[in-house]
């Protein structure tokens, strides 16, 4: 597997420059949050406490020169307007927007309130900024994943499971907007390999049960994840139901989905948690008077491929050599 670093023109020493670098005016800033996820899910809980921190040492402390407002939409398309003009009510400095979903929900809804977005796939295709180095306009961030990683799923997937004939792309429409991009390259892989694809739009628990279920019925069939705030919210589920009924999957999702069960992931491999911090770095140089558009967009372009070993084993599923040794985790 080819593996390239993320791009980055944050320079590193920044976080570690002495607080007193970074001591701030009297006025409190307002930072606004908004999550693609459940407030009671740990993982994202942990993205969210780490921009946090990343800003406590950049010199940005709550309750002293520094108010952040967070929402969770948990999946919910409707919640994220809800909650975008909310925090858009609140006047803040900057916004941390998570997700393809909440982005476009705050871009309709300002074009003057600075963002920063993380978990973005493709801004440039997306239509959200027009150049990578300088985006302009109000809106800047951290893109995750390139369009061309369905293809790549296809071909592990067809990798691990030589006998597949079929499959199935599932996410949520209204919280995976940008899955039709991701379902372009699976369906151009899929054709290489003489694969069916079919989509199965998904909005409740009941819809992931009956298509998993449903799907898995016919023999030579597979399953494919896009990014996705309701698949993601989900993950624990997809990865039981997937596994009762003895059919791969692999997810464009966060790795927790594999150590949590799910039988092979393949996403972004630097980490999100490192992509929170870096956004802070971000947002403090908003607060410090740096128009988003003049900073650039960062591209994730470094992958990591994990695979369920125990998982494959309950699926009746012998790993391939090959594909054991480019795995870069292999969970046990």
């Amino acid at each position: 597997m080819r593996r390239r670093t993320f791009i980055a023109c944050l320079g590193g020493a920044a976080a570690m420059w002495p607080l007193a670098a970074h001591a701030q005016s009297d006025k409190v800033r307002r930072v606004g949050i908004l999550m693609n996820a459940a407030a009671t899910d740990a993982l994202p809980e942990s993205y969210v406490a780490a921009f946090i921190q990343a800003l406590r040492q950049l010199g940005w402390i709550e309750r002293q020169n520094l108010r952040v407002d967070v929402r969770w939409n948990a999946g919910d398309a409707q919640l994220a307007r809800t909650y975008a003009a909310q925090l858009i009510g609140l006047m803040p400095d900057v916004i941390l927007s998570a997700s393809t979903r909440n982005l476009a929900t705050l871009r309709q809804a300002t074009n003057t309130v600075p963002i920063v977005f993380v978990q973005v796939s493709d801004p440039v295709v997306q239509g959200f900024i027009s150049n990578l180095a300088r985006p302009d306009g109000n809106i800047t961030g951290f893109s995750n994943l390139e369009f061309s990683v369905g293809g790549k799923c296809v071909e592990l997937i067809k990798q691990l499971v030589p006998g597949l004939e079929r499959v199935a792309v599932m996410f949520n429409p209204d919280t995976s907007p940008q899955s039709k991009y991701f379902l372009h390259t699976i369906e151009g892989a899929a054709q290489s390999f003489s694969l069916q694809v079919t989509t199965k739009p998904v909005r409740s628990t009941t819809d992931i049960e009956a298509v998993i279920e449903n799907y898995a019925r016919q023999p030579n069939g597979g399953l494919i994840l896009p990014p996705d705030g309701f698949t993601q919210l989900h993950r624990k589920l997809i990865a039981e139901l997937t596994t009762r009924h003895r059919l791969p999957v692999v997810a464009m999702l966060s790795h927790y989905f594999t150590r949590e069960g799910g039988l092979m992931s393949y996403a972004q491999g630097a980490g999100l948690v490192d992509q929170y911090r870096q956004a802070a770095a971000y947002v403090d140089r908003i607060l410090k008077g740096t128009k988003p558009g003049d900073l650039p967009v960062q591209l994730a372009s470094d992958y990591r491929l994990v695979i369920n070993r125990k998982t494959a084993k309950a699926l009746g599923i012998e790993i391939p050599t090959k594909l054991l040794f480019t795995a870069d985790e292999v969970v046990e």
